[in-house]
């Protein structure tokens, strides 16, 4: 670990380190070009460089588009990937108030903290942590799922049963294509591009950053900008302060981070999601989530971010990828005749604990770059809508076609983005939406492969045996008692203040 320390250290590797953080922050801004296609794009200018210096280069793309993919989901509702869906909750509501500045050193404050936490367990816990991610099968994936769907609760609005019906509607959106179960095509309507579904980014910003577009189109005769900003000075200490008068709640978000991280497939979306509706969860007062709460920004940027370094513990110790880059970087690695694994962690372990640095000191410049260029990149909300809202429309179209250089996958974008915009206005909130079409790929592989083992153990004892299945049972069933709760009292206080007014 000393010496991984000290090639991580030297000049060259920190610059090219900095010059993948960089590159991480401009693709991680624009909607549609995720961490997994910047870092993909990125591997062949590596090979230029020695194996150190060039997985250095990926891991700091890596760290930072991790947290750059909140800007544009902070100050324009456009999350430009499925990891800062959570982030626009809290963070857009914050830039309505004028508060864009203080949603952008945040969410890099938090991004900073979830990647040191993250690189810590990759650098002290790979293996005992893996120990307990192995014990992860099907029937564990499918709880885990459907656990995170009880965050609906939180973002449905006035309605619990709208809440349902968006996420239900999500789902259906993310069974389009091949079944996983028998290979049959589903809701195609015999259109050939459908079979190989929805693309999840293309989705997103249909959901999204369309709605949003429409929005600034029929609200250009009432205001000219997104919202009102006037730069700040000592905004940076400000924030950091305010998010450090919650070291339980850093400390849990960081926990679920890297904890989901580590599980192969689960990956950041489900880290921010799951720590988002645990900070709702255990807080006192709930009633501003949803409506710029700078807890529920720091809640889903310290986790999809520590899920980034922790991601990497499968890679290095079982050479099974944790997410899409970490698969990316095994390739990358591949290429120089290193095979991910026990085999690497044995016969060159400094330069598997120098990535694990590198992904640390990566996390320590994001927050540097990023507190720096606040307040630059929250100017953008002062762009004019007339013409802010055509350059959304031409990042999405392009973000929307580069993912699969399809354009069907544009057609798909628009005619959700006009669908949700139209449902919105009968009280349905996009996230729901956006939630079940997330969550669908995950849920439904593991179901079906649970109940293809139970057809020889019995459903019983694949689905409701285990420490993990009973943790995860319990935490479903307690999670949505506490939204009827919270729902309930909520109802009752409206109640006694109505009648107290009259």
């Amino acid at each position: 670990m000393i010496e991984g320390l000290y090639q991580a250290l030297t000049l060259s590797t920190l610059l090219w380190l900095t010059v993948g953080v960089m590159i991480g922050m401009i693709v991680g801004t624009l909607p549609g070009l995720t961490a997994t296609m910047g870092t993909a794009l990125l591997v062949p200018f590596t090979f230029a460089l020695p194996t150190g210096e060039g997985i250095a280069m990926l891991g700091g793309l890596y760290v930072c588009a991790m947290f750059s993919d909140a800007i544009p989901a902070c100050l324009v509702n456009t999350p430009g990937t499925p990891a800062a869906m959570a982030t626009a909750f809290d963070g857009h509501p914050m830039t309505l108030q004028g508060r864009g500045q203080e949603a952008i050193v945040a969410s890099c404050f938090s991004s900073a903290l979830g990647t040191v936490f993250g690189a810590g367990c990759y650098l002290l816990l790979a293996w005992p942590l893996m120990a307990i991610a192995l014990k992860f099968g099907p029937p564990e994936f499918c709880w885990l799922g459907v656990f995170a769907l009880t965050i609906i609760g939180s973002l449905a609005g006035d309605s619990i049963l709208k809440g349902l019906g968006g996420a239900a509607i999500g789902l259906l959106i993310s069974c389009v294509g091949i079944s996983h179960g028998n290979e049959l095509s589903r809701f195609t309507f015999d259109i050939p591009p459908l079979q190989g579904g929805v693309s999840l980014v293309a989705g997103l910003i249909g959901i999204f950053a369309i709605p949003q577009v429409l929005s600034m189109v029929s609200e250009l005769r009432r205001k000219e900008f997104i919202a009102e900003y006037k730069p700040k000075s000592g905004e940076t200490l400000k924030t950091i302060r305010k998010v450090m008068e919650h070291p339980w709640h850093v400390l849990r978000s960081s926990a679920i981070g890297s904890f989901i991280g580590i599980l192969p497939g689960a990956g950041s979306p489900i880290a921010a999601l799951v720590s988002y509706n645990e900070a709702i969860r255990w807080a006192k007062d709930k009633s501003q989530f949803g409506k710029g709460d700078l807890r529920g920004v720091t809640a889903s940027e310290i986790a999809n971010n520590a899920a980034a370094p922790a991601a990497m513990i499968p890679l290095v110790t079982l050479g099974v990828p944790g997410s899409s880059p970490a698969a990316v970087i095994a390739g990358a690695l591949m290429l120089r005749g290193l095979n991910p694994g026990p085999e690497l962690f044995q016969n060159d372990g400094a330069l598997v604990y120098s990535f694990g640095w590198s992904l640390l000191f990566a996390g320590i410049v994001t927050f540097i770059l990023g507190s720096l260029f606040a307040p630059l990149l929250v100017r953008i909300i002062r762009i004019p809508l007339r013409l802010l809202a055509p350059l959304i429309m031409l990042l999405a179209t392009i973000g929307a076609y580069a993912i699969r250089n399809n354009i069907f996958d544009v057609y798909i974008m628009l005619g959700l983005g006009v669908f949700v915009f139209l449902v919105k206005r009968l009280g349905f909130h996009p996230g729901p939406i956006g939630l079940g079409l997330i969550l669908g790929p995950i849920i439904e592989p593991s179901l079906i492969q649970a109940l293809y083992i139970s057809d020889a153990l019995g459903v019983g004892k694949v689905f409701f045996t285990g420490t993990i299945n009973i943790s995860l049972i319990v935490l479903t069933i307690v999670s949505v008692g506490l939204v009827a709760w919270s729902r309930r009292k909520d109802a009752i206080q409206e109640r006694e203040s109505t009648s107290a007014k009259s």
